[in-house]
């Protein structure tokens, strides 16, 4: 779980749904998003929209081990 992710957005105030309507992309996935379900991790575009919406550097993401090794295996 990225307890960090649900930090950010709550201090905003914003729900899950919010962040997702915003990013364009549907609420479920940006639940597994934040949940950090394995092999759910977000695309560089969809993490920079989503740290655009909530104001933080989006190479946050792949300072989480479990995000990064997501993303190594989508470009493989």
């Amino acid at each position: 779980m990225r307890e960090w992710l649900m930090a950010i957005r709550e201090e905003k105030r914003l729900s899950q749904k919010d962040v997702s309507e915003k990013v364009g992309i549907s609420q479920p996935s940006y639940n597994n998003i934040e949940h950090g379900i394995p092999g759910k991790g977000p695309s560089v575009s969809t993490a920079k929209k989503i740290s655009e919406v909530l104001g933080f550097d989006w190479t946050r993401f792949y300072d989480d081990p479990s995000v990064a090794q997501a993303v190594s295996h989508k470009a493989v």
